[in-house]
């Protein structure tokens, strides 16, 4: 089965003392993003580093600016990988080995697409699964709520946000 490779998962700053309500729109959550890069059955060091220098691209053609990488021991992650986010600034943290709630983030992520979006459908190919993923992404940053943020969505959403209006 073909599975998704996502970009790096940021660490949120602290919460304020007083955090804002949920019925706040925007509710001050911090940037925790998802970053669907592309789909692969094999990924392998050499193609994981250049994927990691497209979604920098496409952060910086957003004004978006990778503060920290959180990652494991995987071995299809080499040392160019983290080379590529320390040359823009970012902060390379390993998890220890064996300690999945290291990197709480993505293990999130895994345990939330898994029963909510990808069990629920007979995938055809690689196309359908980039296209529900991105889907589901979209979903998961702008209308999806969520625990940490006093169940409220990690930025306003917006009917043009829609991920099934085009």
């Amino acid at each position: 089965m073909t599975r998704p490779v996502t970009g790096p998962t940021t660490i949120p700053p602290a919460q304020p003392a007083n955090p804002p309500t949920s019925d706040d729109p925007n509710c001050g959550t911090p940037a925790r993003r998802v970053h669907l890069v592309v789909v692969t059955a094999n990924p392998a060091g050499g193609w994981v580093t250049q994927q990691a220098r497209n979604l920098l691209l496409v952060l910086g053609e957003k004004g978006r600016q990778v503060r920290f990488l959180v990652r494991d021991h995987d071995a299809k992650f080499p040392r160019s990988f983290g080379d590529v986010f320390r040359a823009e600034g970012a902060e390379v943290l390993l998890t220890p080995v064996r300690a999945p709630k290291a990197n709480a983030y993505a293990e999130r992520w895994v345990r939330t697409v898994r029963p909510e979006c990808l069990d629920w459908l007979l995938l055809v190919g690689r196309g359908h699964l980039e296209q529900v993923l991105r889907a589901y992404v979209q979903h998961y940053d702008a209308h999806r709520p969520h625990r940490g943020a006093h169940a409220a969505t990690t930025r306003a959403a917006r009917p043009a946000d829609h991920p099934w209006r085009g």
